[in-house]
């Protein structure tokens, strides 16, 4: 039987690809005061970023309970006797935790492991789309676990902020806390740096912005596995920065993806960012 793969909402993997793949995805939560959309299921992207930039509700968010990760795993231990989680950032959410404790409420004698990817967003999702992809090709899980292990040191994700305040806000700001004096009229750009956030540069103006990002890929130059390109609001550039980079990876081999209501919550509108999974180095 072959593995069963896990991660959370966090990675924002589309719903198309985690079918093609059979990822299951658990959902985060988005609030938006007393009301409570599961991340993607009972709210869309479009839906929360338009509630986002026109409402007067300040959203927050909540990680996934022990219970639904372990409702999970008692559903595909029907299938398999052997599941891999990869959960976004321990630093940057409770996520793992529940995870990892869901393990000792499962009713089956499914081996499970769970891992910590210290990464988010695409930066998550490059990982556990690999691993996938290896389980579908006959993967073990201990060949697995070592992928997703050795995959991390690979897994390149940069961020373009139109501003901090929602990141400030949320209190995810992580190392890049002493930017906030300086952001009046420039433009963070962060990275995810020992599990959570870290500055880069600062840039002026989105084309500054766009234009580090391109860079930054293309200083992986020919050794890129995976590449994708994902943003809270603004898809026309980031469209444009992925027809771009078509000349260093093709674009129809680039993910694109709408970064998740819940990290749209700390990310803000007008944020792009782009994720390099490096080739393995043989």
């Amino acid at each position: 039987m072959a593995v069963k793969i896990v991660t959370d909402s966090l990675s924002d993997i589309t719903d198309e690809l985690a079918r093609e793949l059979g990822i299951t995805v658990v959902p985060l939560t988005v609030l938006f005061g007393q009301e409570a959309f599961l991340d993607r299921v009972t709210i869309t992207a479009d839906e929360f970023y338009q509630r986002l930039t026109q409402g007067t509700l300040w959203p927050t968010t909540t990680q996934p309970t022990p219970a639904a990760f372990a409702e999970v795993y008692d559903e595909l231990a029907k299938e398999t006797d052997e599941i891999l989680v990869v959960t976004l950032s321990s630093k940057l959410s409770g996520t793992y935790q529940s995870a990892l404790s869901a393990r000792s409420m499962t009713s089956g004698k499914c081996r499970i492991e769970v891992i910590d990817s210290q990464k988010v967003a695409m930066g998550l999702g490059l990982i556990v789309i690999t691993a996938a992809r290896k389980a579908q090709a006959g993967a073990n899980l201990d060949e697995l676990t070592a992928s997703v292990r050795q995959s991390m040191s690979r897994s390149h994700f940069i961020v373009y902020f139109d501003t901090l305040q929602y990141l400030a806000k949320g209190g995810r700001i992580g190392k890049a806390k002493g930017l906030l004096g300086s952001m009046l009229s420039v433009k963070p750009i962060l990275t995810v740096k020992d599990g959570e956030m870290a500055p880069l540069t600062r840039v002026r103006a989105l084309a500054a912005g766009m234009d580090y990002l391109y860079n930054f890929v293309a200083g992986f130059a020919s050794n890129i596995e995976e590449l994708a390109v994902e943003h809270t609001t603004t898809s026309a550039a980031a469209d444009k920065l992925a027809e771009r980079l078509n000349s260093i990876f093709p674009t129809d081999r680039i993910h694109r993806s709408t970064v998740s209501p819940v990290l749209g919550v700390h990310g803000g509108p007008g944020a792009i960012a782009v994720t390099v999974l490096e080739t393995e180095k043989k």
